[in-house]
């Protein structure tokens, strides 16, 4: 029988992406800790091995084959929830300093957790909301690139993830399905918010039991947004306002 390391191994090779063998123990050890710590705390509905390796790590780290890593020195995955995307992109790039917001604090305990076992370094794990630390000097326009894929229609989510971004730098946000409708109605509020849509990247995966599409597989896109100047002062918006009435 394959181990989880080797299977690992595989897999990323399959999508031109090599791993040494410390970083497929990195990633093994993660899904453990992961499906041992979801049988207490909802992280993930995904928790078969294969499928983990596909629709969490996979998923996470695509963005590499899409955006040149070589001058990122900073990095914020906004709604980091389990970790994904930013610590599966932390396994490859350890040299880049990470931080993970969240909302709520017992993913901060987790992560936490993730941090110490994985023996992590150059990472920040922030509690609270991405409104509040957009306004926060310390964050804002302080980063090469922010991730997300959190569950927000896009117009909100530029408005939480751009604030974070330096000019010249890019948000990336992960969605899935038909974005087309969700990025013309983004437009306007990107173009507020001092970005731009420079680039869609559409790609797909083994679907491993989920509903497959047409080309038999898991269907992903990667939206990145260039910021073309500095941020209006406006934005972001007080806390709850970027999700009740989004910028259009």
């Amino acid at each position: 029988m394959m181990s989880k390391e080797k299977f690992i191994k595989e897999r990323f090779d399959q999508e031109g992406i090599s791993l040494t063998d410390d970083q497929a123990s990195q990633f093994a050890m993660y899904y453990e800790l992961l499906t041992e710590t979801n049988k207490v705390m909802n992280l993930t509905a995904i928790t078969q091995f294969e499928e983990v390796v596909e629709k969490h790590f996979l998923d996470s780290v695509m963005i590499i084959k899409h955006h040149d890593f070589s001058f990122i020195q900073s990095l914020i995955d906004v709604g980091t929830g389990a970790g994904f995307p930013g610590i599966p992109i932390k396994i490859l790039y350890p040299q880049i300093s990470i931080t993970l917001l969240d909302s709520l604090n017992k993913r901060m305990i987790f992560l936490q957790k993730i941090v110490d076992n994985l023996k992590l370094s150059h990472i920040n794990l922030v509690h609270g909301r991405a409104e509040d630390y957009g306004r926060n000097p310390l964050f804002r326009e302080k980063y090469d690139l922010c991730v997300s894929r959190a569950v927000a229609n896009l117009s909100t989510l530029s408005e939480y993830c751009t604030p974070f971004v330096k000019v010249g730098g890019f948000f990336v946000s992960y969605k899935s399905g038909d974005i087309e409708k969700e990025l013309d109605n983004a437009k306007p509020g990107i173009k507020l918010l001092g970005c731009k849509t420079k680039k869609v990247k559409i790609f797909t995966l083994n679907s491993f039991g989920a509903i497959k599409t047409v080309d038999d597989g898991y269907r992903r896109s990667l939206i990145f947004i260039e910021r073309m100047e500095k941020l209006d002062k406006r934005y972001p918006r007080k806390a709850g306002v970027p999700a009740k009435m989004p910028l259009a």
